[in-house]
């Protein structure tokens, strides 16, 4: 990639990104009616781990020695992560994954409406709007009160929850927290969450195939990590950003292929809802930063 510029070589991460995290959605997904859901969150957690300690120290980005303050945003980062985890992997285990995914393409509004509530950060009327249209968009994709939604509609709902706190809490942490310590711990949470979540609950014998699914879950997690921390070292924000909803074209396409799933066209509308307002408001971000950053 030595020849493309620094937004293409971006763009190109992070569409690496989401279509490595899909991919393990997909896997996992397909584990759903065969493996406790627990037992299937601490065995590739174990895998995740082990990959991410032996990448982070190759690359010599682990260090462990920080600040109480950023230990305090780690832990509740970690907390976050586990209910995303468990919120996010119950609803996919029953619900289309095409559906899951455009659930979660709220997350740039969600993130930027708590960062107004919590942080005091400014919102302006054009990305109110927006946050504003992007939420009547995610009310097409559930539709509360029609036959398909249901409690896991409210569990991928509360997984969004969760990410938004989890990203909420990494803004807040200092430049010098490196981010595999962040995922290496995030990971471990998980897998000890799971793991003893998993002693009141029977687990199962698992085949070959079903291992050969759970570590390729795991590689592409690791992938889907490792992009996602590239893709913050090149190209400009307000470019790359809208490039994560590249994730929901994988979600409808394995949808379809692996599943035989395809939403409905209300469905679809509404997820071109959410999805053009994230965009807006992402880029609008953006140049009101690098504004404000020409004044001072």
């Amino acid at each position: 990639m030595a020849a493309l510029s620094d937004n293409t070589k971006g763009a190109l991460l992070m569409m690496c990104s989401m279509a490595a995290f899909t991919f393990n959605d997909t896997l996992i997904k397909s584990l759903g009616p065969q493996v406790p859901l627990f037992q299937m969150l601490f065995l590739r957690g174990a895998m995740a781990s082990v990959l991410i300690w032996l990448l982070a120290r190759r690359v010599g980005r682990l260090r462990w020695r920080l600040a109480r303050r950023d230990w305090g945003l780690i832990g509740l980062r970690t907390g976050a992560e586990i209910g995303a985890a468990y919120f996010f992997i119950t609803a996919l285990y029953h619900m289309p994954i095409a559906n899951v995914t455009a659930i979660l393409q709220i997350l740039p509004l969600t993130v930027t409406l708590g960062g107004a509530l919590f942080f005091g950060e400014s919102v302006g009327w054009r990305r109110a709007s927006a946050i504003v249209a992007g939420f009547c968009g995610m009310l097409l994709i559930v539709r509360p009160g029609a036959e398909g939604f249901d409690h896991y509609t409210v569990y991928a709902l509360i997984a969004v929850g969760f990410v938004t706190l989890r990203d909420l809490a990494t803004r807040k942490m200092s430049a010098e927290v490196p981010s595999m310590t962040v995922t290496l711990v995030a990971s471990l949470g998980v897998m000890s969450f799971a793991g003893v979540a998993s002693l009141g609950a029977d687990w199962v014998r698992m085949e070959l195939a079903q291992w050969a699914l759970l570590a390729g879950a795991a590689v592409f997690i690791l992938g889907g990590y490792l992009f996602s921390v590239l893709v913050m070292r090149v190209g400009e924000v307000s470019f790359v950003a809208p490039f994560r909803y590249s994730g929901l074209l994988w979600a409808l396409l394995l949808g379809f292929l692996v599943f035989d799933d395809w939403p409905d066209p209300i469905t679809l509308l509404g997820a071109l809802i959410v999805v053009s307002a994230g965009v807006f408001t992402l880029v609008r971000g953006r140049r009101l930063s690098q504004a404000k950053t020409v004044r001072t």
